[in-house]
């Protein structure tokens, strides 16, 4: 909580607005590759760009459909309203990385209406459903709609060189936006930060972007102001924005000190919210403060108007029911399901529903037949292994589902240890056979031939260095089976299976 003035009493106040670059081929309004495609992340400055993307005279914009589904897929899974018919509008403002001088937005007729977002919040916070049960907190939706990045100003070189003058790089510029905005239901960091995971986990799973957030993939701008109580008497505090967040770090260290710094502010020279009154923000990651960038415009000083180069576009049903088909399980419910019905912890659901690609890799598994809690055992651990050894991503590592349900069958037969699983996947991982031939051809599989085990044994049990251990064993010490487990391993060459071993050592020594 901040510091204040005993009597006094304050209320933080947060809205969101979030922007999320959408992961298509190719830009908004023209076919020139999209910096926030996998494929294109590491163009070179400047090189994504056309007459369309810089704004000469005379040029066509033309609409990218994918843009279209991809922001009423994110609509969907907010339970937005979808529009029937959505327009372009002109937004005005100079900036130096705007190439036209304006920015083709949605002004009045949103892709998306209004919608909500439950999430996870502790006592007077929560919100109760009809019977009365927590659901969280809801967070209101008030719109999200589609309009074009601009591109990005460099106050260093590429590489990282020092310079004394800020350089354009347009690669951005005409990337396609999907911008959400909430209403402001948010009463403190946590819940902001709490809310931009879940839908930066949402967004990911829909496919709709790539959400890194160090890439500027998704940014987020809360606007904050501060209720202030005293004497009888409410005063509202002058709304700030504070731009650009690219890390949730960012944003709760922003919002709670722009909660400090609006008291104080207040304490000291009464402002209040009114007419012109807002501004915006930056955020020192290094001296943890936010500091002023300039007067926020009011609506009007935009001076938006319809886009006269674009047609309105018709959402009908045929084309939102196929829509709604791309909609896979949210992140949430799929939680829930890993703990509820494959018995995972909540750690090991989490861990799994981290990384879009893995998910999916899991659930691909799971519909060969493969045993859901063995599966995510392997992938958590003996898959995250390699992945980080060969620094790339689970989902690529070269092992099929069908491979992984071999290793978990021969595991749960008893044919292979669990080193010798291990060992298996990383075989799997680099050849296309079946995991049983692949264990055979590597000496993999378990020796559990009762005549061969008993031979090596009756070996180990013969050898009078081992008596101590053997009449341990007699009292009834069963870690004692371990001192003799090593020597008939070697014998095995590895290949002894463990549990028909201990079961014969302590048979043999208290028959």
């Amino acid at each position: 909580m901040p510091t204040a003035p005993s009597n006094i009493k304050t209320t933080l106040i947060v809205g969101m607005e979030i922007h999320v670059e959408l992961a298509t081929r190719s830009k908004m309004w023209t076919s020139v590759p999209n910096v926030a495609h996998r494929d294109y992340f590491d163009a070179e400055p400047n090189t994504l760009l056309d007459p369309v993307v810089i704004g000469m005279p005379g040029t066509l914009p033309v609409i990218n459909e994918q843009a279209i589904e991809m922001a009423v897929r994110v609509g969907l899974a907010l339970g937005c309203e979808i529009a029937k018919k959505t327009k372009w509008d002109r937004k005005s403002y100079y900036y130096p990385d705007l190439p036209k001088n304006y920015q083709i937005s949605q002004y009045d007729q949103p892709i998306c209406g209004e919608g909500s977002l439950d999430i996870p919040v502790d006592g007077d916070d929560a919100t109760n459903d009809a019977s009365g049960e927590s659901r969280g907190r809801t967070i209101r939706i008030t719109r999200a709609h589609l309009e074009e990045d601009a591109g990005k100003l460099m106050h260093e070189a590429p590489g990282g060189t020092p310079i004394d003058h800020s350089i354009v790089d347009l690669n951005r510029a005409g990337t396609p936006l999907l911008e959400i905005v909430t209403e402001p239901d948010f009463r403190s960091a946590d819940q902001a930060v709490t809310f931009g995971q879940n839908l930066r986990h949402i967004c990911r799973h829909l496919g709709v972007t790539e959400g890194d957030m160090q890439r500027g993939h998704m940014r987020f701008e809360p606007n904050i102001n501060v209720i202030i109580e005293k004497d009888g008497q409410t005063f509202k505090t002058p709304i700030v924005e504070i731009k650009n967040l690219n890390s949730f770090k960012a944003v709760h260290g922003a919002i709670t000190h722009e909660y400090q710094r609006q008291i104080d502010a207040w304490l000291e020279d009464g402002k209040v919210m009114g007419a012109r009154s807002k501004s915006t923000r930056g955020w020192d990651d290094n001296k943890s403060i936010t500091t002023p960038q300039r007067e926020k415009e009011d609506e009007d000083e935009y001076r938006y108007f319809p886009d006269p180069d674009l047609v309105t576009v018709a959402i009908d049903d045929d084309w939102l029911n196929r829509i709604k088909q791309t909609v896979t399980e949210l992140p949430d419910a799929k939680r829930a399901r890993y703990i509820n019905d494959y018995s995972l912890s909540p750690v090991d659901a989490g861990s799994l529903l981290d990384d879009p690609g893995l998910t999916n890799f899991y659930e691909a598994t799971l519909a060969v037949g493969t045993d859901p809690k063995r599966a995510a055992a392997m992938l958590l651990n003996y898959a995250a292994k390699l992945a980080n050894e060969r620094n790339t991503s689970v989902s690529q590592l070269g092992i099929t589902p069908e491979q992984v349900k071999g290793i978990a069958d021969l595991s749960s037969a008893d044919k292979i240890g669990s080193s010798a699983a291990a060992e298996l996947f990383a075989y799997c991982c680099d050849h296309d056979d079946p995991a049983e031939s692949l264990a055979d051809k590597h000496g993999l599989l378990q020796v559990s031939d009762t005549g061969a085990l008993e031979g090596f044994v009756d070996q180990v049990l013969a050898d009078a260095k081992n008596q101590k251990a053997i009449d341990d064993i007699k009292a009834g010490k069963d870690k004692a089976v371990g001192a003799l487990m090593g020597q008939i391993m070697k014998l095995s060459k590895g290949q002894a299976n463990p549990k028909l071993v201990t079961q014969m050592i302590i048979g043999k020594v208290r028959g």
